[in-house]
Order: structure tokens, then C-alpha cells, then sequence
């Protein structure tokens, strides 16, 4: 209990004497220090973002030899080539891993909730991007989805953009940073069929079979590269991460996009 001290004599004698600017400022202090533990455990309490879970099994040193990769259950797992022993698991809560898609450095994942997620696969240090492709999942819990072959299809040999085929379009992200770089949509009537799709060199063929029987064949058939749509007098983009391409280089495929970021 606080007492509140009295003035004893001379005028005003009985009324309480101000509290000193010390004590007012003290109380928020205290209070302020009081209430840190909680904000912190707050801030260990928050979930996950995308309901992510890495869990690293073995750490590696520098320049070992990138692991396989797999699915087990709802996990996508990194294993060592020679033993077999995992590396590191990586979940998310209420998706699976439909498919995956080794690339140098990368662990790219496609999630029955339509989400695609690139990891770090060497040693599985963090999630590097996560991107949701529009619309996807009742298509991918479809049995016209395949199990989602052909899903994700690497546009260049190094795996530096990556394509993400559904049937009203194809997207192609830099895999380096997530960046979307260009969008072709499906020709009005027709769709794309991630499992018909084949390559032939540096192209990725793609079926876009057409409900109009008068369309011609060689609309069915859609060839892109890392460029975007392959077809006469294209302009090159710049794919490169920001600096890495020269200024005088356009953004153009099939539609037109941000400038890199």
C-alpha cells in the first residue's frame, strides 16, 4: 500500500503534496519493462509464414555434393546420394508436395494448395520464395491434373527460370528470387496440358488442344523458352537480376510485366 504524504502546517496544511515528475515518468517504465516478457514470447509464438516447418537432420560443409531429392508423406526430404541419410525436411501445414523439380542450388515444389516454393537445397537453410499460382488447386485435386505432371518445367539447362504450366496459362519466374517475368494465357477455347508437353533443344512444346474443330494444329501447339513465346522478331528480356542486364534490353513476351525488381 502506497502512502501519500500531507503538508503538517502552514497554509493549505492537509492537502496532498504533488507527486514528484520522477514518479509519473517511473510507473510507465515499470510497466513497460513488465510487460517486455510477453511481447517477446508473443513474437516466439507467432506461426510460420505459409505454415512452413524446416527441419535440418545433418549440417554439411561447404562444396558437398548436393543431395537427391524426394517426397515422403507430406514432406519434401533431402538425402545424401551415398548413405541415404536425410538432410533436411521441409512441410507445410494442410498441403502436401505434388511435385518437385531439382535444380543447381534450388528445391522447387509444387503444393496441393496451389502454392510453389523454392528451397535452399544444399543444406536447407530457409525458404527462399513462396508464389500462388491463381485458381490452381481444384484443378490440381482434379484426376485431369495427372498428378500434376508437367506442372513444372525448367526453361534453361542451368534451371534459372523456371515454368509453371496450368491449363488457362503458363507462367515463367526467375528462380533465383521468385520473380514473375512473363504470362502467356491460353488462346480463347483451348487450354494447356501440362502432361502433353515434350522438349525439343532449348524449347519446351506444350499441347493447347482446342474445343473448335476448325483450329488449325499448329495453334495446338505452343513452344516457349526462357524468353517466353518462341516466334519471329521476338524482343529478348531481361531476365537477369537487377544490374545484370543491360539497360537497352526490353521486357516483352506474350504480356508485358513489371520491369525487374
Amino acid at each position: 500500500m502506497s502512502v501519500v504524504p500531507f503538508e503538517v502546517s502552514g497554509p493549505g496544511a492537509g492537502r496532498p503534496v504533488p507527486a514528484r515528475c520522477g514518479s509519473r515518468l517511473a510507473l510507465p517504465v515499470v510497466l513497460g519493462l513488465l510487460a517486455l516478457p510477453l511481447i517477446t514470447a508473443a513474437h516466439h509464438s507467432r506461426p510460420a509464414p505459409y505454415g512452413d516447418h524446416v527441419t535440418v537432420h545433418a549440417r554439411v560443409a561447404d562444396g558437398t555434393a548436393a543431395p537427391g531429392l524426394r517426397t515422403t508423406g507430406r514432406a519434401v526430404e533431402a538425402y545424401d546420394k551415398a548413405t541415404g541419410h536425410p538432410r533436411w525436411t521441409y512441410s507445410r501445414e494442410g498441403a502436401r508436395p505434388l511435385a518437385l523439380l531439382p535444380a543447381p542450388g534450388h528445391a522447387i515444389a509444387l503444393w496441393s494448395d496451389g502454392l510453389v516454393t523454392d528451397t535452399a537445397r544444399a543444406d536447407g537453410s530457409g525458404v527462399r520464395w513462396h508464389r500462388a499460382i491463381p485458381g490452381s488447386a481444384p484443378w490440381l485435386r482434379s484426376p485431369a491434373a495427372h498428378g500434376a505432371t508437367g506442372v513444372l518445367q525448367p526453361l534453361d539447362p542451368r534451371g534459372r527460370m523456371l515454368a509453371v504450366v496450368t491449363p488457362h496459362r503458363i507462367a515463367a519466374y526467375r528462380s533465383a528470387d521468385g520473380d514473375l517475368r512473363w504470362v502467356l494465357p491460353a488462346r480463347r477455347g483451348c487450354a494447356f496440358e501440362p502432361a502433353r508437353s515434350v522438349r525439343h533443344g532449348a524449347a519446351l512444346m506444350v499441347a493447347q488442344p482446342c474445343g473448335d474443330a476448325a483450329t488449325p494444329w499448329t495453334s495446338q501447339l505452343i513452344a516457349v523458352d526462357d524468353l517466353g513465346r518462341i516466334v519471329p522478331r521476338r524482343r529478348p528480356l531481361g531476365n537477369e537480376l537487377p544490374g545484370g542486364a543491360p539497360a537497352d534490353v526490353g521486357t516483352r513476351a506474350e504480356k508485358e510485366l513489371a520491369p525487374p525488381r
